[in-house]
């Protein structure tokens, strides 16, 4: 009888985090409007044209920019040298409310993460890792925490842990 309480107490408990792990899950964001492309890694001192906006990877500057808030359009050529070291760069259309601004600032990590305004984009917010972008309609959506969360120093990071400060800190840098 004391084993069979105990093995029922044992699958009880083990039912209970099963059961908890498997809505964690089922609970996150969908990701799959998340774009991904193909871009390559460079070192360029020229200018680069990049085939999307704002750009997920490809050729970029030597030095990065240093990770953090921008209150100012950051070169893209230094941003993207941010990516390839882990980075997720939000950008915002410049027109978006300071309250929507305030909830992006509050939404980052403080680490490995660039926030700046960028003028044509074609959505208010777009959050861009190494290779991959997604397209967002409001600063309060749940799918820029999860897309952070998967994709900050994530396995597409062609150069995980390299540092995103002391490099360039571009005009605006608040934070």
């Amino acid at each position: 009888m004391i084993w069979g309480a105990a093995t029922v107490v044992v699958l009880a408990v083990v039912a209970t985090f099963v059961i908890g792990a498997v809505r964690q899950v089922s609970n996150r964001p969908d990701l799959g409007a998340v774009q991904t492309f193909e871009v390559s890694a460079n070192h360029t001192s020229g200018p680069v044209s990049y085939p999307m906006e704002p750009p997920v990877g490809g050729d970029h500057r030597p030095s990065w920019l240093n990770c953090g808030v921008y209150e100012q359009p950051v070169p893209n050529e230094y941003a993207v040298h941010s990516l390839e070291h882990g980075a997720v760069w939000v950008t915002y259309q410049p027109e978006l409310p300071a309250a929507d601004v305030a909830t992006l600032k509050d939404a980052l990590p403080g680490t490995y993460t660039v926030l700046s305004p960028y003028p044509g984009q074609d959505a208010p917010v777009i959050a861009s890792a190494w290779g991959h972008q997604l397209k967002l309609e409001s600063a309060d959506d749940p799918r820029l925490a999860e897309f952070i969360r998967t994709y900050r120093m994530g396995p597409q990071t062609p150069e995980p842990g390299a540092a995103c400060t002391g490099g360039l800190s571009a005009p605006g840098k608040v934070a």
